[in-house]
């Protein structure tokens, strides 16, 4: 049950905001294999202000994973009600707090460290306490809003409590180890050997600690020991395809059973795993062995975060030298929205039709992969049409919005700025547009970047006045007053560096705009759902048009929720700014936020 686990981490994650610099060897990385496929920790402690930065966000971000419990809860009720009831209660321990009221009430050191891991794909989340009385009565309190007592089982007298997801096949424990509290997803008949290594009874022969993988990797990649992640695809990708990995399969065997009792298909059949799945998942994780994060400053008023995904050594080198001649890729303006993503079709198509090639010449033979190979088969095709010009002659599409207004009553938003299309052949584009739009065959624009009017009839069907603009690598569109006067300039932008992918700009209040615009979206499409709910014909007792109305009003409210605490959080937004490059190690996605 990931949600499940999800959640409860919800609850802990203000935990993850320190730790300690020396070797402990109760420190909960002494507790992480060496070879888990996937940890989130901390390395060192936090100063007083950069914790309550993290609090600060962490407590913006609460309402709206709250509301994504209550969601989960509402799915789960009809399958497993005590779950849901288990979930709702979780819910009841934030109302009213912030996560470091909620961390108090719960015992949990907000200056301690702790680590969320997995013991193959089973996630296992250690923190340290700072009173283990007070956690004792959040297991109280929790027990409390459930409604009755979680079951008590013991392991080499070791006490812990634990609630089985039956439709899952899964189990959840919580257990007070020392001065540390333990949560972990675990199969439901979890072996011994996995239940006294979740509970930190047996260590693992080698530990994360001692192997010192975190800490060389966040010194190599530039992120703050405060809280780093790493994800080991080559790890994690065999065990969940072949079906050895424990957690896994106790999923795999409740949904097989469940299926048995609709269909007759006995569960062995459906069990069943060919050897060379764990083949094919090691293939197709050696082209991105690894992903990692770790944020490189944080505090009252930045909030910077860095990703790096590891890629096979020919996708880097295909990528990594390549210089696009993009128009703003290679420096954001100052529009409240600047977008400019690098689209070499040439290169990409080259790229991809060696990778159908590679799949034609060796498929997949793993049950659970082989639709890879008919998507293979699809790509070659497909490539070889994206050759035919003027679409083969792209090199990427820039959207610089000045401007962004949300209709009212269901109108259409209203909107200036501009759209660049970089292109190795800017005349055969439009010529093509031109063909489609007759119109614009009284437009004569040279490379010379200066903008042309479009016809009346054109800027008559768009509600505002528009120009274009054309350069020797790319065309430009510029719509709404003004947008004549920055079209020039726009096409004469910094073009990218070798290896720049996307760049992106965003200021805060034109997040807004795009939540509100968002926000009047899904009202209208829940109005809509609505409407239709009614015209359907109920059964005899009136029972089915009833519950669906009612759902859809629970539905509703949950949305407006959840879009209340998302505008919260845009309003302490200044600019959010991201890019993304391909370096020879791989992929570099970095973000970096300025908050008002």
């Amino acid at each position: 049950m990931r949600s499940t686990t999800r959640y409860i981490a919800l609850g802990f994650a203000g935990v993850m905001l320190a730790a300690c610099a020396h070797k402990d060897k109760d420190a909960p990385l002494a507790f992480v294999p060496a070879d888990t496929p996937y940890v989130v920790a901390n390395l060192d402690i936090m100063d007083d202000s950069t914790r309550t930065a993290l609090l600060a966000q962490a407590d913006a971000q609460l309402p709206s994973q709250l509301t994504q419990l209550d969601a989960a809860a509402d799915r789960l009720a009809a399958k497993d009600p005590d779950g849901a009831r288990l979930l709702r209660a979780l819910h009841t321990e934030f109302n009213g707090k912030t996560i470091e009221t909620f961390a108090q009430g719960a015992g949990l050191d907000l200056k301690g460290y702790s680590a969320l891991y997995g013991l193959g794909l089973a996630p296992v989340l250690r923190f340290q306490l700072s009173d283990p009385k007070a956690f004792e009565g959040f297991i109280s309190r929790l027990e409390t809003a459930y409604g009755k007592k979680l079951d008590l089982a013991n392991a080499d007298k070791q006490s812990y409590r634990k609630y089985v997801f039956a439709a899952s096949g899964t189990e959840m424990i919580l257990a007070m180890v020392g001065k540390q509290a333990v949560a972990a997803l675990l199969p439901a008949d979890a072996s011994p050997a996995l239940l006294r290594q979740a509970l930190g009874l047996d260590r693992p022969q080698k530990n994360l600690q001692d192997d010192g993988r975190l800490a060389a990797l966040a010194k190599a990649k530039g992120y703050q020991k405060w809280l780093v992640g790493d994800l080991d695809l080559t790890r994690a990708l065999p065990l969940a395809v072949s079906g050895k990995d424990p957690l896994i399969g106790a999923i795999q065997k409740a949904h097989a059973e469940a299926e048995s009792l609709k269909t007759g298909e006995p569960v062995a059949n459906q069990l069943q795993s060919s050897p060379s799945c764990a083949t094919d998942a090691a293939r197709i994780a050696a082209r991105v062995p690894t992903l990692s994060f770790g944020y490189t400053q944080l505090d009252a008023k930045h909030q910077d975060v860095r990703f790096d995904v590891a890629l096979a050594e020919d996708i880097s080198k295909a990528f990594a030298s390549l210089k696009v001649s993009l128009p703003g890729l290679g420096r954001s303006s100052a529009a409240p929205f600047d977008l400019s993503l690098a689209l070499p079709v040439a290169q990409l198509r080259t790229f991809w039709s060696a990778q159908a090639d590679a799949v034609a010449a060796k498929p997949f033979t793993c049950p659970s992969l082989t639709d890879l190979n008919d998507s293979f088969a699809k790509l070659g095709p497909a490539m070889q049409k994206a050759a035919i010009p003027p679409f083969g002659d792209m090199l990427g599409l820039r959207i610089a919005l000045d401007s962004l207004v949300p209709g009212q009553n269901s109108s259409l938003p209203t909107f200036s700025g501009r759209l660049v299309l970089g292109t190795n052949n800017p005349a055969g584009l439009l010529a093509m547009g031109q063909m489609m739009v007759p119109a614009l065959t009284q437009l004569k624009p040279t490379n010379d970047s200066k903008p042309l009017p479009l016809p009346k009839d054109m800027t008559s069907m768009l509600g505002h006045p528009a120009w274009l603009a054309m350069s020797d690598k790319a065309l430009a569109l510029g719509v709404g007053a003004g947008e004549d006067g920055k079209l020039g300039d726009t096409l004469k932008d910094p073009v990218g560096d070798a290896g720049q992918m996307t760049r992106m700009h965003l200021t805060g209040a034109m997040y807004l705009s795009w939540l509100q615009l968002m926000e009047q979206k899904v009202d209208s499409l829940a109005a809509a759902t609505a409407a239709i709910s009614k015209s359907d014909e109920p059964s005899i007792d009136g029972a089915d048009g009833e519950d669906s109305s009612t759902q859809a009003a629970a539905d509703a409210a949950r949305s407006k929720t959840q879009f209340a605490a998302m505008k919260s959080q845009a309003e302490r937004v200044e600019s959010i700014d991201a890019e993304m490059h391909i370096d020879d190690g791989g992929a570099v996605i970095t973000s970096h936020t300025v908050l008002k």
